[in-house]
């Protein structure tokens, strides 16, 4: 018997299999193959806006995902460097076959943690008596079956299943069952899952065509180089070098990491291109009614763009490389499910690929998912216990997005079956909380993808801050090294000593933070003349946090101040199983919502839709007349 089972090897089960078992925990990871662990199955790269938030946020909290970038990391960019410091995003293009071995050996070596190949048919739980003296309640037992006739037994369970639930695969006319190209898919265990009482919903999302990159005319493309001083995104990962010539296996290190970066290319369709792929909508799965499901509204196929943008004479196209010494390249822009020969003749119609050969045809897939307002902020079922989903299976798209929630379906299993007090992080700290705030309080309807729009404090939620608001958590987790939590106490007092200097020395009767405050001005500007600020010898992170502490001090104090506001309306808890049409003063859309939600707090409540601010106060008189 195990503690924890975690069914799935993608992004956010090997998140989920790492973090239980460094939590002590015995941990089962079940995959359909080892040689699929961390597979990449869409685009080569990690991070960018928003999701870039996410991974340092991974990171600080104790998680493999920015490790393994910076280890396989074949291009590292900044986003949005022409912009505030709320909206820059590091992203990463990744050999992906480095990825998915990286990943394969930590897991493999990891303490407390076994691996088996076995597809899951069916879940089962019966309740079973609690081992511990401390409590009477009664703790449901699981059963997993695997397709080999084995079952597995554990205390809890973690679904991270992805795109393998029933999965159906659309290739124009052609379709077939499958969890990935060239993969099975789970049959079974959808409908195992609707007799537990979960309800389930249904999505698509879809791939691009890859190119043999030797048959690309490179020359008529936009190269894209990544950053001349390259930012790691582990916090453990001290430096990440652009090297200007190809370096052995061991010149490189995790600590210090030596690379040559490989550019990227853009090209753009054309007229032509857009009229090859309207004369055919009539073989388009999407068009003729054979797809069903809905979509990612913000990474549409390039049929639906050319359809829904009929106005645009282009579109742009990221020609990404998918490894070091790999032939195959990523077409990021032109995600279809077009037939075969229409998908030749769409890509031949583009500048720089008249004579690209195919090397794997895009394809849609159609997938079964979990209604994501069935699941609590913990990410554990409301009707079964013990029962966690991460992933894809929440209807989430993205690495990213899959990952987080890996981390916090994990943490929370562990606590629940040592019966310790849940980990919820609010909006108001991580990405993370408002990625899983929205899960379970907007319920989408098509695929999740988180954007820095979404965070309404997201100046604080910069990605440079990560290990400042997180890694406390992950210390009393027992998750956060002694050496990275040294690091970070050093960088704090270095970034306090800095600030109380810039606030005690002057220039022409003006203390020097009145100064860094002026936009032309930078710390280093500074340093050069103060030499007490130079005997602090601060690092490049410090200097980045002093400066945007100074420069953007007003708007922190502000969002500070929104948030204190907030905290009200979060910390007014709301009962878990409570029927909300007893409250007659409620609209009907409200206590529709609230029943099928569940809220857990009036903040909760409040971003539910279909309940309205008045229906906010009448909750407040409610619960306030009954408790006294």
């Amino acid at each position: 018997m195990y503690d924890i089972i975690v069914v799935g090897a993608g992004h956010a089960g090997i998140e989920a299999s790492l973090v239980s078992a460094r939590m002590g925990c015995n941990v089962l990871l079940l995959t359909i193959s080892f040689d699929t662990i961390a597979q990449m199955s869409c685009n080569p790269a990690i991070g960018g806006l928003a999701k870039g938030q996410l991974i340092r946020e991974i990171d600080a909290l104790g998680g493999e995902m920015a490790k393994a970038t910076d280890f396989s990391g074949i291009q590292f960019r900044i986003l949005n460097t022409g912009k505030g410091p709320a909206v820059q995003s590091p992203r990463a293009q990744c050999d992906k076959r480095q990825y998915h071995l990286y990943m394969r050996k930590v897991l493999e070596n990891q303490k407390n943690l076994t691996l088996k190949e076995d597809i899951v048919e069916k879940l089962a739980t019966e309740p079973q008596r609690t081992q511990s003296p401390f409590s009477v309640n009664s703790v449901p037992l699981w059963q997993v079956l695997g397709k080999s006739g084995k079952t597995y037994t554990s205390q809890a369970v973690i679904l991270t299943i992805g795109t393998f639930m029933r999965g159906l695969i659309h290739i124009g006319e052609d379709r077939f069952s499958g969890g990935r190209i060239n993969e099975p898919s789970a049959e079974n265990i959808s409908q195992s899952i609707a007799s537990l009482g979960l309800e389930l919903g249904r999505l698509k999302t879809g791939t691009p065509p890859r190119l043999d990159t030797r048959s690309i005319n490179y020359s008529a493309l936009r190269e894209q180089p990544g950053d001349e001083t390259p930012r790691p995104f582990s916090y453990s990962t001290q430096k990440i070098t652009n090297a200007s010539r190809k370096l052995s296996g061991s010149e490189e290190s995790l600590l210090g990491i030596h690379r040559r970066q490989i550019p990227c290319y853009i090209t753009h369709t054309n007229k032509n291109t857009h009229e090859i792929i309207r004369k055919n909508l009539h073989r388009a799965p999407l068009y003729t009614g054979q797809i069903k499901s809905i979509g990612p509204r913000y990474c549409p196929s390039i049929e639906d763009k050319v359809v829904r943008f009929a106005e645009r004479a282009q579109h742009q196209i990221f020609l990404e490389p998918e490894g070091k010494n790999v032939p195959e390249v990523y077409c990021n822009g032109i995600s279809t499910s077009l037939p075969r020969d229409v998908q030749e003749e769409m890509v031949h119609s583009i500048k720089g690929l008249e004579d690209a050969k195919f090397i794997r045809y895009g394809y849609a897939i159609e997938y079964d998912v979990i209604l994501p307002y069935q699941i609590r902020p913990t990410l554990e079922t409301k009707k079964l216990d013990n029962l966690f989903l991460a992933g894809q299976i929440n209807g989430t798209s993205g690495y990213e997005e899959a990952a987080a929630q890996g981390i916090i379906a994990s943490i929370n299993a562990v606590k629940k079956i040592r019966q310790q007090p849940p980990f919820i992080l609010a909006r108001s700290e991580a990405y993370i909380g408002v990625l899983i705030d929205d899960l379970v309080t907007l319920g989408p309807t098509e695929p999740y993808r988180m954007f820095t729009s979404r965070a309404e404090y997201r100046l604080l939620l910069r990605s440079d801050n990560a290990d400042r608001r997180l890694m406390h958590y992950t210390w009393d987790l027992g998750l956060l090294s002694k050496e990275l939590k040294d690091r970070l106490d050093k960088k704090e007092e270095d970034i306090r000593k800095a600030i109380t200097i810039l606030n005690k020395l002057f220039s022409n009767h003006r203390p020097l933070k009145t100064l860094l405050k002026q936009p032309e001005v930078t710390l280093k500007d500074l340093e050069m003349k103060y030499e007490k600020l130079r005997e602090l010898n601060l690092a490049d992170d410090v200097r980045r946090q002093v400066e945007i502490e100074v420069k953007y001090e007003g708007y922190i104090q502000k969002q500070l101040k929104q948030i204190e506001r907030a905290r009200k309306m979060e910390n007014a808890p709301l009962p878990v199983d409570f029927d909300y049409n007893k409250i007659e003063h409620l609209s009907k859309e409200a206590r529709t919502q609230l029943n099928k939600f569940k809220p857990i707090s009036l903040g909760q409540a409040g971003r539910i839709a279909g309940v309205s601010p008045a229906d906010i106060t009448v909750l407040m008189v409610y619960f306030s007349h009954s408790s006294r």
